[in-house]
């Protein structure tokens, strides 16, 4: 499609002024102007912070541990480092960083009823880095993604099932992170077979579907 054929283009051209007052086109014409010039001011600090971001988590003992998640990337390792820092003694258990971070859910109570809901206080970037991290790994990790079909077969919404498949993630995060080990993929597949886990009737059948 060319600009020539493209019919929204041509819808832009047959359309008819609402304004034609010269005083008003003018001041529109300068808050665009104006608004063009803070966005191009913007993206230029906005690459002067990833520039920094980038620089630091180069040299970031922990860059190397983060950056083997699959689905981290460039933007998410960063987030992630920042999540977890240097301080080992920080938090006592993958239960605490689940807690604090508001993906663990909380169960209310009251008289016979039981609901479990997600954690309304807590801190709202960390979240939603362990909730982005996790939808990212499943393009990434094939347990991730057959472990999001498993949720997603049973009656769980998409961003329910985002954060249980988080909530798995931190364990294994935090494990990496006490152990000053990197991810390893493969290591993890071997284990849940070893455990039989119900996922793996998931990871199957992609498997049949990625050969056919």
């Amino acid at each position: 499609m060319t600009p020539e054929t493209d019919p929204r283009l041509a819808v832009i051209r047959a359309a008819q002024p609402l304004v034609t007052d010269a005083a008003v086109l003018k001041a529109g014409q300068l808050a665009v102007e104006h608004l063009v010039s803070a966005l191009e001011h913007l993206n230029r600090t906005i690459d002067d912070y990833d520039h920094q971001i980038a620089k630091l988590v180069a040299q970031h003992p922990d860059a190397p541990l983060f950056r083997s998640l699959p689905g981290a990337g460039d933007a998410l390792t960063p987030r992630l480092v920042a999540a977890f820092g240097t301080d080992r003694q920080r938090f006592e258990s993958a239960q605490q960083v689940q807690e604090i971070s508001g993906i663990a859910p909380i169960t209310v109570r009251s008289g016979k009823t039981k609901a479990v809901r997600r954690r309304a206080f807590c801190p709202k970037f960390l979240r939603q880095t362990f909730h982005e991290f996790a939808a990212h790994s499943i393009f990434a990790s094939s347990w991730a993604q057959a472990y999001y079909r498993m949720l997603r077969a049973r009656g769980q919404r998409h961003h329910a099932a985002i954060r249980s498949l988080a909530f798995k993630w931190i364990r294994i995060l935090f494990r990496c992170w006490k152990d000053r080990r990197p991810y390893d993929e493969a290591r993890y597949l071997q284990r849940l077979r070893q455990k039989n886990a119900p996922l793996l009737a998931f990871l199957k059948s992609q498997e049949v579907i990625a050969h056919t």
